[in-house]
C-alpha cells in the first residue's frame, strides 16, 4: 500500500481514509438503529487490521459523538493513526480566537494535544474573513497543534486564495475535501483538481460511492428500497437507475476481471486519480473490509480510461 503526503510536506496517510459521520449521526444516519457504539468500535479495529490509519471526522458529526468515539478508541491502540477534522465558521464565530477555541475542544474530545489535519468545512465564513481564518490556522501550525491546514468545499479560486494566504505564512495548504465519484465529477470541469494539482494541493475526496449508488446495491431490478434521504433523491428512481447502468455495467465488468466489487473497482478508479484520497465512511467492520478491497491492485491505464469516458454525463 503506498502512502500519500497530504499536499506538499504534510502528514504521510494511507491512500483511503475511514468516513465518520455516521458515528453518533441520528439525523442522516439513524446512529442507534442497527448500529452503535459496538459496530464502531470493530469498524475502527478493523481498518486498523487492514492497515488504514486516517480516519477525517468533524466538530458538527453527530454533535462532537464522531470525535468523542474516536477519542475513547484511540485510547485502546498504540499503533499511530492520523485524524482529520474541520471547523465550521458558524455565524458567531469571527475572531482568531473563535478558531482556537474550537481546535481546543474538538482536541479535548479526541483526548489529542495534536492532529494531523485541520479543516475549514465550508467557504461561507459569515462575518469571519478568510485572512482571519487562515492566519488564526497558520499559528496553531506554529504552536504544533496542527500538523496540516485543509480547506473543504472551496472552489478553484476559493482554493488558490486560501494558498495564498497560508503561504504569506510560510504554511502550504495540504488539502481541499471535496465531493468526487465516477458520478460526480465536478470538480475536473469546474478547474477544482487542476488547481489543486498546481498548488501541491492533496484531493480528499467524499461520497465516493455517491451515497452507495456505486456499490450497485441499488438497481432497477433490486428488491433493495433506498432509506432516509436517499427516498426522496432522483437518482435512486427508476430514471437515475437507468442513467447509470453504462457506468456499473463497466464497473461489474472490472470487478469481475479482477475479482473485486464494483464498489472496490469505483474507489480505484479515484485513487488513479492521482493525490486523490477516497474518504470511505463506514458503520461497520464489514464495510471497513470491503472498502478495504480497493488497495493493493491496480487497473490498467486503458480501463482507466474507458470509465472516464463512460462517466462524462457527469462531469
Amino acid at each position: 500500500m503506498e502512502n500519500i503526503t497530504l499536499g506538499q510536506n504534510g502528514p504521510v496517510v494511507t491512500p483511503l481514509c475511514i468516513g465518520t459521520w455516521a458515528w453518533g449521526d441520528k439525523l442522516f444516519w439513524n446512529y442507534g438503529d442497527r448500529y452503535g457504539p459496538e459496530q464502531l468500535q470493530e469498524a475502527f479495529t478493523a481498518a486498523l487490521e487492514a492497515g488504514i490509519t486516517f480516519f477525517d471526522t468533524a466538530e458538527v458529526y453527530g454533535m462532537g459523538k464522531s470525535e468523542k468515539f474516536l477519542g475513547q478508541f484511540l485510547q485502546q491502540t498504540q499503533q499511530p493513526v492520523q485524524i482529520a477534522t474541520k471547523f465550521g465558521p458558524l455565524p458567531w464565530r469571527f475572531t482568531a480566537q473563535s478558531v482556537s477555541d474550537t481546535l481546543t475542544a474538538s482536541l479535548k474530545r479526541l483526548q489529542l494535544e495534536r492532529i494531523a489535519l485541520y479543516q475549514v468545512h465550508w467557504p461561507f465564513a459569515f462575518f469571519l474573513s478568510q485572512e482571519t481564518l487562515m492566519n488564526a490556522l497558520a499559528d496553531e501550525v506554529k504552536r504544533g497543534r496542527i500538523a496540516a491546514v485543509g480547506v473543504s468545499n472551496y472552489s478553484a479560486e476559493q482554493m488558490r486564495d486560501a494558498h495564498q494566504i497560508l503561504a504569506a505564512r510560510g504554511v502550504p495548504l495540504a488539502v481541499n475535501q471535496v465531493r468526487y465519484s465516477l458520478l460526480s465529477r465536478q470538480i475536473e470541469s469546474k478547474g477544482i483538481i487542476a488547481t489543486a494539482r498546481e498548488l501541491g494541493v492533496t484531493i480528499l475526496a467524499y461520497s465516493p460511492l455517491a451515497q452507495g449508488l456505486l456499490t450497485g446495491k441499488y438497481s432497477i431490478d433490486s428488491a433493495q428500497t433506498p432509506t432516509g434521504p436517499r427516498k426522496i433523491d432522483p437518482r435512486f428512481k427508476k430514471e437515475g437507475l437507468q442513467k447509470i447502468a453504462p457506468v456499473m455495467s463497466l464497473l461489474r465488468s472490472f470487478g469481475e476481471k479482477y475479482d473485486r466489487t464494483p464498489a472496490q473497482v469505483a474507489l480505484n478508479w479515484l485513487i488513479a486519480q492521482g493525490n486523490v484520497i477516497p474518504i470511505a465512511g463506514v458503520k461497520t467492520a464489514e464495510q471497513v473490509r470491503q472498502n478495504a478491497g480497493a488497495l493493493g491492485w491496480e487497473l490498467s491505464k486503458d480501463e482507466i480510461g474507458e470509465l472516464e469516458q463512460v462517466s462524462r454525463l457527469w462531469l
